[in-house]
C-alpha cells in the first residue's frame, strides 16, 4: 500500500523547501506523526499555519518539534503548498502515458531528475521526482512519475534514490556527487550529467537520435556492438580474405 500518495509527496517536499532551515526528512516525519498513514492530499488540506508554527517551536514534544526560525510569510506559503493551491498552478505532475511490458520491443528505460513540470532541472540528491521514460528508436513515452520523498526518509537517501530508478538503464541529472554516482552505478544505472535546464523530452530525443549508431558506452547498455567496433571487425575480415 502506498503510504504517501504522489500528489501529497510533491506538496510536502515543496512546503519543506520554502521553510528555510527545515530538513525534508524531519518535516515529513512530523507530517506523518501529525496525520497518520497513509498521507494523502485530503489529509494535507486540514493542516494550518498554527500547526506549522507549533511544529517549528518548542510547543510540541522533542520527538516532533523542528527548531528553526521561519517567518510568517514562509509559513503561509508552505501551507498553500500543502493545500495544493500553488502546486497545481506551478508544479503540476505531467500526465503519464499508458504502457505495458512488451509495448516497445528493444526499448530503453530512462530516468530524468525533475523539479517542475516535464523538465530536466533537478540534482540527483535533491530533485522532487524522477520522470521515467520508455525510449525506442521511434517513440518516447512517459511511463511513470516517481516522487523522491519516501526515499529521503531512508537512512541512506542516495542509495534509496538509486533503488527508486533501479529499473532504468540511464538517469539524467543536472549534477551528482561522486559517492552518489557510485551508488547509482551499483544499482545498474548509468548516470548522465546534463547541467542545462530544459524540456526532458528534448534531452531524451538527443539520446534517441544515436540509437541507430550507438557509441560504445550506449552499445554496452543496449547489449549490441558499437558501430565503431563493427566497422573494425569488417575491416579485419576484409584483411583476412
Amino acid at each position: 500500500m502506498t503510504t504517501i500518495t504522489q500528489g501529497a509527496a510533491l506538496r510536502i517536499a515543496l512546503a519543506a523547501r520554502v521553510l528555510e532551515g527545515v530538513d525534508v526528512r524531519q518535516f515529513t516525519q512530523w507530517v506523518v506523526k501529525k496525520l497518520g498513514l497513509p498521507v494523502n492530499e485530503n489529509k494535507l488540506s486540514g493542516l494550518t499555519v498554527t500547526d506549522l508554527k507549533q511544529a517549528l517551536s518548542a510547543e510540541e514534544t522533542v520527538e516532533t518539534s523542528i527548531e528553526t526560525d521561519v517567518d510568517m510569510e514562509a509559513l503561509k506559503l508552505a501551507v498553500r503548498y500543502l493545500w495544493g493551491e500553488d502546486v497545481d498552478q506551478d508544479d503540476s505532475l505531467p500526465a503519464v502515458e499508458a504502457y505495458a511490458e512488451g509495448d516497445m520491443p528493444g526499448s530503453l528505460r530512462v530516468a530524468v531528475a525533475s523539479n517542475t513540470d516535464e523538465n530536466l532541472d533537478g540534482h540527483f540528491g535533491s530533485a522532487l521526482r524522477f520522470l521515467i521514460y520508455q525510449l525506442s528508436k521511434d517513440e518516447i513515452r512517459l511511463v511513470a512519475v516517481r516522487p523522491t520523498l519516501e526515499a529521503d526518509l531512508a537512512e541512506d537517501k542516495n542509495a534509496a534514490r538509486a533503488a527508486l530508478i533501479g529499473d532504468c538503464q540511464i538517469v539524467y541529472v543536472q549534477s551528482v556527487g561522486g559517492p552518489a554516482a557510485a551508488k547509482i552505478v551499483r544499482a545498474g544505472v548509468h548516470p548522465m550529467k546534463y547541467p542545462q535546464t530544459g524540456p526532458a523530452r528534448e534531452v531524451i530525443a538527443r539520446l534517441q537520435s544515436i540509437l541507430d549508431a550507438p557509441p560504445p558506452w550506449l552499445a554496452k547498455i543496449l547489449g549490441v556492438e558499437a558501430q565503431s567496433l563493427a566497422r573494425f571487425a569488417e575491416e579485419e575480415e576484409e584483411a583476412d580474405a
